[in-house]
C-alpha cells in the first residue's frame, strides 16, 4: 500500500522493448537506499515490481496489460517520474489509501498560474463519475491531491501549491497529457457495498 506522498523524481534512463515485456530503467537516488530485487515501487502510480537494481537506478518490467491500462507506454527515455516506495508500519500516514492500481487514465485541459498556485483540469472517463466528489481524495500519477471543483460532469479541477509542483513530475506537465487515475478505494468499497440494496429497490 502507498500513500501518495512522493518521496523522489526519477528519470528513465533506456527503454528496452526486445524482449516479452517492456523493461524501462530509471535512475533514481533516495528511493535507492533499501531497494532490491523484488521489492515494489509505484511509479507514476502504477505498483511495479523491480527486477535488478544498481546503486542508482533499477529496472522494472511493463506488461501488456500495464502498456494497456496506463499512461507508462507514453512514457520515453528522459521522461519524469513520481517515485513511492510502499508505505512502513510504523510510518505517518501523509496522504490516503493508494494501491497502485490505475483506474483509469485522464487528461490535462488545462495547466496554469493563478498567483500562487497552479490551476490544474483534468477530464476523465464517464464511468468514473460516481467517484468524482469536491473535496474527495484522488491519486494523479501517484499524487494524493485533493479535488477542488467539479467544472462540469467530466472535467475537476485540483488547486497544485508550490511543493507539489516542485517535487513532482507535475514541473513538466503540459496540456493535452495524459496522467494515471486511481479513485479513492473507499469509495470503490461503499458503492459496492451498496449495490445489492440498490438493486432490489430497482
Amino acid at each position: 500500500m502507498f500513500t501518495g506522498i512522493i518521496e523522489e523524481v526519477g528519470q528513465i534512463t533506456d527503454v528496452d522493448d526486445s524482449r516479452e515485456f517492456r523493461t524501462i530503467r530509471v535512475k533514481a537516488a533516495k528511493v535507492m537506499n533499501d531497494l532490491v530485487p523484488g521489492s515494489s515501487i509505484a511509479v507514476n502510480g502504477v505498483c511495479l515490481t523491480v527486477r535488478w537494481s544498481t546503486e542508482d537506478t533499477f529496472t522494472a518490467e511493463l506488461s501488456s496489460e500495464t502498456l494497456d491500462r496506463t499512461t507508462l507506454k507514453d512514457l520515453a527515455k528522459g521522461a519524469l517520474l513520481n517515485l513511492e516506495r510502499p508505505m512502513r508500519a510504523d510510518s505517518r500516514f501523509g496522504g490516503h489509501i493508494v494501491q497502485g492500481h490505475v483506474d483509469n487514465t485522464g487528461r490535462i485541459r488545462q495547466f496554469i498560474r493563478e498567483g500562487d498556485s497552479w490551476d490544474l483540469e483534468i477530464e476523465f472517463p464517464a464511468n468514473a463519475a460516481s467517484y468524482i466528489v469536491e473535496k474527495g481524495s484522488i491519486a494523479v500519477d501517484g499524487i494524493s491531491l485533493t479535488i477542488a471543483a467539479l467544472r462540469n460532469p467530466s472535467i475537476f479541477s485540483i488547486a497544485i501549491i508550490p511543493h507539489t509542483f516542485d517535487n513532482t513530475n507535475l514541473r513538466a506537465a503540459q496540456t493535452g497529457d495524459r496522467v494515471n487515475l486511481e479513485y479513492d478505494v473507499v469509495a470503490k468499497y461503499v458503492e459496492s457495498l451498496l449495490k445489492p440494496y440498490a438493486l432490489r429497490n430497482d
